[in-house]
């Protein structure tokens, strides 16, 4: 029985994402776990440098089974752009205390406050499928359950 090799999650791979049977879209892998996703919705092979130029739509964690299980496939490794090199930062909520907010960054917390944290991303690792989700309703014009569940 032959073993199955390991797919690994590299900074700079470029990743596709099938959204359903006619679109998908592609996200780099940034330093573990962020993402960058590309507003990149399309039913045609782009290159990687039309890719490059179009605008990030969030960035965020994600579970590195999104890669490593081969759901969203590696077709290809790029140098990263300055600004994907960029140190993200994240809110923290603590969901007993809601009043006690924090920006997460670089692995530090400072204590926040709510307007601080408007634009933010939530602190948390998304598993694929919530991901996908939140794509597809972007791309619908609608809520996401997600977005919304993690909001401040």
């Amino acid at each position: 029985m032959k073993k199955q090799k390991r797919i690994k999650a590299t900074v700079g791979d470029l990743v596709k994402i099938q959204l359903d049977s006619q679109w998908h879209v592609y996200a780099r892998v940034l330093k573990e776990p962020l993402f960058a996703f590309y507003d990149s919705r399309t039913d045609k092979e782009l290159t990687f440098d039309e890719i490059k130029n179009l605008p990030v739509l969030f960035k965020i964690w994600v579970m590195k089974y999104a890669v490593t299980s081969g759901r969203w496939p590696v077709v290809g490794n790029y140098h990263l752009e300055e600004s994907l090199k960029q140190v993200e930062k994240f809110f923290k909520q603590d969901c007993l205390n809601p009043q006690s907010i924090s920006i997460y960054y670089e692995g530090h917390e400072i204590p926040a406050t709510r307007e601080e944290c408007i634009g933010l991303e939530c602190a948390a690792v998304w598993d694929p499928e919530h991901v996908e989700d939140r794509l597809r309703d972007h791309y619908a014009g609608k809520p996401n359950k997600w977005v919304k569940a993690l909001k401040i």
